[in-house]
């Protein structure tokens, strides 16, 4: 069945649920349903049902709810992504598969040795569009929070907001080359549950020499990422991969 996100709550459970813009076009036009069919509708409290087609209208699918459902598709931790921005698409599958392992929010950054550019009227497009691939990636792996994608125009703007994470880690390839390999390990034993991390990671060419500055200023753990140097678009997925296969199975299972 297909997911889809909706703005406002159920009242309660003989409510109607309305169905428009995007999702109602997708419902109609992309997937052709009709009445009677179903779907899995997720509300902003996280909570997730499963609802009937009723009707459609020429603005609207109307919908009731058949059941609730009991998910747990969510890390139990809150883990934002900071990508230096990379060349070509790889930002795109930074933020749909890394949507698809968990992360929970987005800031690309326009970092000291960024080839790629934004011009600035431009950016909101941008945006727009990468929230959007973290919607449909949210929908597909049946999430029930969209990642927030928020830009960051400079590392130093991006750094203003590290004192809002619990913790802040950076992808170091010079920590990765000196053997470093305890600080992603100790991060995820130390988190507990409702916690949340900064986790950046630079672009093509790594973190210069003033980015690293304003990290060890903010006390930021610089991490190693195993004994083989990863792509720009690879490390993301590394950490997220690391954090589920401790949270949601190694960790769940001696507990």
């Amino acid at each position: 069945m297909q997911r889809y996100f909706v703005t406002n709550e159920l009242e309660n459970d003989h409510d109607t649920i309305f169905i428009t813009g995007e999702n109602f076009h997708h419902i109609t036009r992309v997937m052709r349903m009709k009445e009677a069919d179903q779907v899995f509708i997720v509300f902003p409290s996280k909570k997730t049902c499963v609802a009937t087609i009723t009707a459609i209208n020429d603005e609207e699918v109307v919908l009731n709810l058949v059941k609730w459902l009991e998910e747990n598709t969510e890390l139990p931790i809150e883990i934002t992504i900071a990508s230096g921005l990379p060349k070509g698409d790889k930002l795109e599958l930074i933020i749909q598969k890394s949507t698809e392992l968990g992360a929970h929010k987005f800031i690309p950054y326009k970092a000291e040795r960024s080839v790629a550019k934004w011009d600035d009227k431009k950016v909101i497009k941008k945006i727009e569009r990468l929230q959007k691939i973290a919607q449909e990636a949210a929908e597909q792996s049946h999430r029930t929070v969209i990642p927030e994608v928020q830009y960051a125009a400079s590392f130093k703007e991006l750094m203003l907001d590290h004192v809002h994470y619990d913790y802040v880690i950076a992808a170091y390839e010079e920590s990765a080359r000196e053997g470093e390999d305890s600080a992603l390990p100790s991060l995820f034993q130390t988190m507990k549950k409702g916690q949340s991390v900064l986790c950046i990671f630079g672009p093509e060419g790594g973190i210069s020499e003033k980015e690293l500055i304003l990290l060890q200023d903010a006390n930021t753990t610089l991490a190693g990422l195993g004994p083989r140097i990863l792509r720009t678009e690879t490390a993301p997925l590394y950490v997220l991969s690391a954090a589920s296969f401790y949270f949601d199975l190694f960790k769940n299972k001696n507990s």
